[in-house]
């Protein structure tokens, strides 16, 4: 199903559609919007304990696949990546400009470094246990098995009216604290259980409809197109934060959402172009309600392909994964060399150790270039710090999301749309949004470690 957040409703009439094929009854819509909402949030949200683990079940059955069915997923993890290296070659994509170009590199690059390990050919320096070794199974191997099973559980969540629901109850919140249109509670939320791309793609094209000015595009691209759920579950595990899932997964919404609160009113995006900007219509709260729960079901109403809403979820996560495993071994194998081998990231480090030092981590230096290497891949910081002390891992987990911009994927797409924003402003964003998320994610995680929440 496509979501076209520049139609939310903003009157208590729901548009009639045109549906191609016939209309769920109200009653039978209502029940299927209930029970798949339920089904996607317990998938997501409620830990179950299986084999003396706990952790949400999705996650069982992704570590079912990687641990029990260990060469079954790494043939599907090659297929995976093969089917990520080859698409841009023969659709000839990697042409097309030089950040397609330098990503294709990366994604062929991973793919041989993949074919090294398994072949058990790498060279020595790379086959260190924190290299390779850590990358492959700690890291793409999971990625490749969770994000399709999650992109298909999602699809309870965002394909059956819950998702337009949501929209229309954060339209009065959203010009008071993000400066952005009621309509891009679509983008926020979509982004934060679907993807980043997703977002993206849905703000460029509301964007090019004029139903967004320039500023409110960038503050909707840098801050609310978050890596997905999915993603989350891989950065947890490697933190070992999964036994705090929910604490971890809900602090890091609001405070990546505060974030973004704060940068929309700071420079550069201040400064931004604000023209074309368009008032909401003003709604009762009980027609609101209302209004949520008529669009919530009409949705339902029209969801009768379930076949291909599942499909095409699906057919999303496999994209995705393919797209980003080759690279995150690639990219992360690259941070991980720079970070051993180099100063580079002692010296980007530095610009933060003044944030992680006031913070009280224990390592404020280790801690602050861990979390500088999140410029290059988001996954870095959680790869770096995965042996820290517990508040540090918890920081760099929330900013390895928060911080949203890094050059392996999040920043070449943004270059791809038509939003107005240049590297350099991209660099600023992303270390306010950095220092901003250190500092709340540091503060929550004192005081959730002191009531006990995280032990």
């Amino acid at each position: 199903m496509e979501l076209q957040p520049q139609s939310l409703p903003t009157t208590p009439a729901v548009p009639e559609a045109v549906p191609s094929r016939p209309l769920l009854s109200r009653p039978i819509a209502t029940i299927q919007l209930i029970v798949f909402s339920i089904i996607g949030i317990g998938m997501f949200f409620i830990p179950f304990t299986i084999n003396e683990k706990s952790t949400i079940l999705f996650d069982h059955a992704a570590t079912y696949l990687v641990g029990e069915q260990r060469s079954f997923a790494v043939f599907l993890l090659f297929l995976l990546m093969i089917y990520g290296v080859g698409k841009p070659l023969v659709t000839g994509k990697w042409k097309q400009s030089i950040t397609d170009g330098v990503l294709t590199l990366a994604k062929l690059i991973g793919l041989v470094l993949a074919v090294l390990y398994v072949s058990g050919m790498a060279p020595d320096v790379i086959m260190q246990k924190d290299m390779m070794p850590f990358l492959f199974e700690k890291l793409a191997l999971p990625v490749g098995m969770i994000v399709p099973i999650g992109a298909l559980i999602l699809a309870f969540l965002i394909g059956f009216g819950l998702l337009e629901m949501i929209g229309v109850v954060m339209q009065p919140i959203m010009k008071p604290i993000w400066r952005t249109p009621g309509a891009s509670a679509i983008d926020a939320v979509a982004s934060f259980v679907g993807s980043y791309s997703v977002g993206l793609l849905i703000t460029n094209r509301v964007y090019l409809q004029q139903q967004y000015s320039a500023r409110e595009a960038i503050i909707i691209a840098t801050g609310f197109s978050t890596v997905s759920a999915a993603f989350m579950v891989i950065v947890a595990k490697t933190l070992e934060l999964m036994p705090f899932w929910n604490l971890f997964f809900w602090s890091t919404l609001v405070i990546t959402f505060v974030v973004t609160a704060i940068t929309a009113r700071i420079p550069p995006i201040s400064f931004a172009d604000d023209t074309g900007s368009k008032r909401d219509d003003t709604l009762g709260e009980g027609k609101r309600l209302a209004t949520a729960i008529d669009l919530g079901i009409e949705t339902s109403r029209r969801a009768t392909d379930k076949k291909e809403i599942f499909w095409t979820n699906f057919r999303d996560g496999l994209e995705m994964a393919a797209a980003i495993v080759p690279s995150i071994l690639a990219v992360g194998l690259a941070g991980l060399l720079l970070d051993k081998y180099t100063p580079t990231f002692d010296i980007l480090g530095l610009l933060l150790y003044p944030f992680t030092f006031i913070s009280g981590m224990g390592e404020p230096l280790e801690a602050a270039k861990g979390m500088s290497a999140g410029l290059a891949e988001m996954f870095l910081p959680a790869l770096l710090l995965s042996k820290a002390d517990l508040l540090t891992r918890y920081v760099a987990g929330v900013v390895s999301i928060s911080s949203i911009l890094f050059f392996s994927a999040m920043i070449p797409c943004i270059l791809a749309t038509k939003i107005p924003l240049s590297v350099p402003k991209m660099l600023i964003i992303w270390f306010e949004r950095t220092v901003f998320s250190i500092l709340l994610a540091a503060a929550f995680g004192h005081l959730a470690i002191t009531l006990g929440w995280m032990l």
